[in-house]
């Protein structure tokens, strides 16, 4: 749709909004302003509001990831993740020293099970920076598959986290970056990932044994639990999905929604998780929850934002935001507002809830980021209780 058509829609606007749209509703859902909210827009970020509402509803807020522990006769030791976003190093120590307390005081060859994902892809939209945002992704993984660094100026690399020993991963990834700190993630400029995911975790389990009081040194691969080992703890991690969530929301991570996102369809249609049972499972679920109309209007390739195929409708979004209410405090506080942004080149978005409680949505994918003065004018507007049909009618032009 043309430029033209769509200042038509948003009169109010106009001067800040040239390819966008926007839409407020009260808390029963019912529409009091918008224009094109009908319209399909690239959402970005704004879709992780709907992988956690699914999330919520498929998983219950007191879901908690968890890992399986095996061990074979020569004390090798099996780990098979099912895609636990928030398998950091103080989590990992904590599992180790439940494995001693159970007796192990030796671990020889540490093996990553990576079975419990079949994926054909690393997410739809990932692209191969060195940047957080775009680390990969399986189900066995460690510190959101990132290294935090410091160089220092002749050129020695440390970890540049207290609670995580410095790593060869590091020092490998650390070699020809400036002096500083760095967050990197641990395939810059692409790698085969499942084996860095196994070697990152590897290396930090062998690295933070002797803090558990565990010995043993061996080798770090790749292998499937064979029959002969035993199962000797499922560690369950500590956070309760509701905390998972807010920290995606929060730092808008890439890493959690979509393991999040994958961890969903697998709970649904079984292990291993693959991408056609997320987004069938994230289709149902919206159905159930929206209805097939409203449903029909979000559009998920993955869970994060990240693919540009992603699609969202500013009434689809309102609707969500109804549904999300009761969650309303897991999103960040900001403006004055609680709010979920989505932001890529082009792509300048906000979702969330104005200080009177009502639901607002501003979906822009154009070149200019104007969304701060559009959610100001939101701000200062006085909404009346209901509006009349045809207007309402005509929002969706």
């Amino acid at each position: 749709m043309s430029g033209q058509l769509v200042q038509a829609g948003c009169p109010e606007f106009s001067d800040i909004i040239r390819n966008g749209a926007y839409g407020v509703a009260d808390s029963q859902g019912r529409l009091l302003a918008g224009c094109s909210v009908d319209r399909p827009f690239v959402p970005a970020s704004v879709i992780k509001i709907a992988t956690a509402q699914v999330a919520l509803k498929t998983l219950g807020p007191d879901y908690h990831f968890s890992t399986e522990l095996y061990l074979d006769q020569q004390q090798n030791l099996y780990i098979r993740g099912y895609g636990d976003p928030l398998l950091i190093s103080e989590e990992v120590l904590a599992l180790l020293k439940e494995l001693r307390e159970q007796g192990v005081t030796r671990i020889n060859n540490i093996l990553i099970d990576d079975s419990a994902f079949a994926l054909e892809s690393q997410p739809p939209g990932r692209e191969l920076s060195s940047n957080p945002y775009d680390a990969p992704i399986g189900p066995t993984v460690v510190n959101f598959n990132c290294v935090p660094l410091k160089v220092s100026r002749n050129r020695e690399v440390r970890s540049n986290e207290q609670q995580t020993p410095t790593l060869p991963l590091m020092r490998q990834l650390g070699r020809g970056l400036r002096s500083g700190y760095h967050l990197i993630n641990i395939c810059p400029g692409g790698c085969q990932e499942p084996q860095r995911m196994a070697r990152m975790t590897g290396e930090l389990f062998r690295s933070l044994l002797p803090q558990a009081g565990i010995r043993g040194h061996g080798r770090i691969g790749r292998r499937k639990v064979p029959a002969s080992a035993e199962l000797i703890l499922v560690h369950a991690n500590s956070r309760p999905l509701t905390e998972v969530l807010a920290t995606m929301l929060h730092y808008s991570s890439n890493f959690i929604a979509n393991l999040v996102f994958l961890t969903v369809g697998a709970h649904q249609y079984g292990y291993p998780a693959t991408w056609a049972k997320a987004r069938r499972a994230m289709r149902n679920s919206l159905v159930s929850l929206l209805g097939a109309k409203t449903a029909a209007w979000i559009v998920m390739k993955e869970g994060a934002g990240l693919s540009r195929e992603n699609r969202v409708t500013v009434r689809a979004m309102l609707r969500l935001l109804r549904a999300f209410k009761p969650h309303a405090d897991l999103l960040r506080s900001r403006y004055g507002v609680l709010v979920k942004s989505g932001t890529m080149k082009g792509i300048y978005n906000y979702a969330g809830y104005l200080p009177d409680g009502n639901s607002f949505v501003i979906l822009l994918n154009q070149r200019k980021n104007t969304r701060r003065k559009v959610l100001a004018r939101l701000k200062k507007k006085q909404f009346p209780a209901r509006r009349a049909r045809a207007k309402l009618a005509a929002a969706g032009n």
